[in-house]
């Protein structure tokens, strides 16, 4: 495998939903060991630190409910100029969250190196709602909608530009919470959704390998894993803020990971919503971690 340049870029943000305790989900994630289990593998990494995230002073309501719209617009806007130096240094961006708003910036900073950026969205949500359909006015259920152009204009036009992904080049893995406006929204966008059903019923090997292949005959020119821990089953990971019962399992999670590095298309990742108040003896971050070992190529023998 190839030896990569990782640069970590942590973002203790919970200004994309209301329980707090998701801000610390970078700490947990280092604390768990997540650099030295890269270097083991061969990597060269370079932990950037956290961007700097200014104290909530008041829940700001915006635009037909969107709480907290100025602190994400401000975190996302560091983390994609962050995200794009990363990329332009020819750097891998391995970013850390907080919830999973975060993706906003990540994908905003990435999407002007790319002209036909894939998405692979491991996550038991759709986060495609918009203010328009939102049943809670939570950020971290707009980035994926956000990033192919649709929301609140602020959002839409970090970096001055959208959108920053086009729709037909988004997967999302392990969906089994999808609102009905998200629904819609899926079908209209032509979105590729791989629910639980299809991983129960195809298997995990199938489902990647259909992305992967999918993604390939597209002609995609980067690749971005954006992971949300709650995609997998809360035994697992109980420490997120969204846990929805009958999610991937360990196993297939792994699975998952591996094929992804085996593919080689791989160019950047994102690893959110780790909670540590909600978890039990840092598990789900101890997850991330070893998820990520599968992912930048870890190996049983």
């Amino acid at each position: 495998m190839n030896k990569l340049s990782v640069s970590i870029i942590g973002v203790p943000t919970d200004y994309g939903q209301t329980r707090r305790g998701v801000d610390m989900g970078p700490s947990a994630i280092r604390y768990a060991g997540i650099v030295d289990r890269l270097e083991a593998i061969g990597h060269e990494v370079q932990d950037q630190g956290d961007i700097r995230v200014n104290q909530k002073q008041e829940n700001a309501i915006v635009d037909k409910q969107l709480l907290n719209l100025e602190e994400v617009v401000d975190i996302s806007t560091t983390l994609a100029n962050r995200v794009y130096e990363a990329v332009e240094l020819k750097k891998f961006p391995l970013v850390f969250g907080g919830d999973h708003s975060i993706a906003i910036g990540t994908l905003a900073g990435l999407g002007e190196h790319y002209k036909n950026l894939g998405v692979i969205w491991f996550d038991a949500h759709a986060d495609l709602n918009t203010p328009d359909t939102t049943p809670s006015g939570n950020i971290h259920g707009m980035p994926l909608a956000v990033s192919i152009g649709l929301g609140h204009e602020r959002l839409v036009q970090i970096r001055n530009y959208a959108p920053k992904i086009k729709p037909e080049n988004v997967i999302i893995i392990g969906a089994r919470s999808v609102d009905p406006g998200e629904r819609e929204l899926i079908r209209q966008q032509g979105i590729k959704v791989y629910t639980m059903h299809e991983v129960d019923r195809l298997g995990m090997t199938r489902v990647m390998e259909d992305a992967l292949s999918y993604l390939k005959e597209r002609k995609v020119d980067g690749l971005h894993l954006s992971l949300d821990l709650d995609g997998l089953d809360p035994l697992y990971t109980p420490g997120v803020g969204t846990p929805v019962p009958g999610g991937i399992t360990y196993r297939e999670s792994h699975l998952a990971m591996e094929m992804l590095q085996e593919s080689g298309m791989l160019t950047s990742a994102e690893f959110v919503e780790v909670n540590p108040i909600l978890d039990e003896k840092n598990k789900t971050a101890d997850v991330a971690v070893a998820l990520m070992g599968s992912l930048f190529g870890e190996t049983l023998v």
